[in-house]
């Protein structure tokens, strides 16, 4: 989950791209409000032994990857009992918020502590800038997640990697050591780390 422009399409593609190279059935589908502009989007990707559908019913949901804190408070009622949230703590105040109309979380991080046992919270924005690009900050958000897969973490960076090689090759290798930096961001966290 994230808002428009943060590559939560393209993080599930590639999820949803290495569950396949793991043998794994795979559906997914997307949640675009007013994506372009800011708004919303969300991007619910299933896998397993046998998938019907991309839905995952409320508090079902295993792993959360919110690339936005207050997308992630929104979300986080998904997560089951015991469930996993990474989330990036860099916020992006949506068009709605700087015109006044609704006022911005205080605190999401703090606030979805309060109700999920299990969070990785994560500056991946940061990350990517000292990468040299704040725009690698999905690729790290995707780095952080893959030790969490029921499969090689290999196949999900080897997905990102693919979908760059074809668009953009010059990209690839920054985008491998985003991956990267987001793995060690969330080792450094610990196993468990609230």
């Amino acid at each position: 989950a994230g808002t428009g422009g943060q590559g939560v399409m393209t993080a599930a593609e590639a999820l949803a791209q290495a569950a396949l190279a793991a043998g794994h059935d795979a559906k997914k589908t997307e949640v675009a409000g007013m994506a372009q502009r800011g708004g919303v989007v969300a991007s619910p990707v299933r896998f397993g032994r046998r998938v019907l559908s991309p839905a995952i019913p409320a508090g079902e949901t295993d792993l959360l990857l919110a690339f936005e804190p207050a997308e992630g408070l929104r979300w986080c009622g998904q997560l089951r009992p015991g469930g996993l949230a990474i989330v990036n703590t860099r916020p992006v105040v949506p068009p709605v918020v700087s015109a006044g109309i609704h006022a911005y979380p205080e605190d999401p991080i703090a606030q979805i502590r309060a109700v999920v046992a299990r969070l990785h919270a994560i500056d991946a924005v940061a990350i990517a800038e000292g990468l040299g690009n704040g725009r690698l900050a999905n690729s790290v958000m995707l780095g952080a997640f893959a030790p969490h897969l029921p499969f090689d973490p290999g196949l999900l960076a080897a997905a990102m990697a693919e979908r760059f090689r074809h668009r953009r090759p010059d990209l690839a290798d920054l985008n491998a050591a985003a991956f990267q930096a987001g793995r060690e961001a969330v080792a450094e966290l610990g196993a468990d780390a609230a």
